[in-house]
């Protein structure tokens, strides 16, 4: 029903069953996971009025909801960004595991809508302190970009230009 890539790595469709509704990946090599790719395969889609939502358990660390999918949306792009942390670097072997629940849309949305708010309060949601920060894909809300965002963008990019042209 599902699959996964992670960045630079073969497809994943060993997706294991858990619970009724609830499955998981494990993601091996978790210390230099950057990019995740989450699918529907598009041979069985969801029962009218359920979704499902997309979750990271980091080593040692708690769930971290990532996004959701629906028939509507059926594949999302989640890109973690290791932070410069020593735990990270020093657990090459270590698993992580991806997490998928499939549950009522209108829970779905609930959670979804309540991720946003907090990452709009706390800035980029981070998952076991510093080790890493979740960004979405989409840039957010409404598929914009945080102002602060959008700020260091066009800093970097005019920087870069200006790098580009004296060179």
């Amino acid at each position: 029903m599902f699959g996964s890539i992670v960045a630079g790595r073969l497809v994943q469709t060993n997706l294991q069953q858990v619970d009724v509704n609830k499955y998981v990946f494990e993601l091996p090599n978790a210390h230099d996971i950057n990019h995740i790719v989450v699918f529907l395969l598009g041979t069985i889609p969801f029962e009218p009025g359920y979704a499902a939502t997309v979750h990271l358990l980091w080593p040692n660390k708690s769930w971290q909801m990532l996004g959701a999918l629906s028939n509507d949306k059926p594949s999302a792009i989640f890109r973690l960004k290791s932070a410069v942390d020593q735990d990270s670097q020093q657990m090459p072997g270590v698993s992580a595991e991806l997490g998928i629940s499939i549950e009522p849309i209108e829970s779905v949305e609930q959670q979804v809508q309540q991720m946003q708010q907090t990452r709009q309060q706390n800035g980029a949601a981070n998952i076991g302190g510093n080790s890493m920060a979740l960004v979405p894909s989409d840039g957010g809300a409404n598929g914009s970009l945080p102002l602060q965002t959008a700020k260091q963008f066009a800093e970097r990019t005019l920087q870069s230009l200006f790098d580009y042209a004296m060179s």
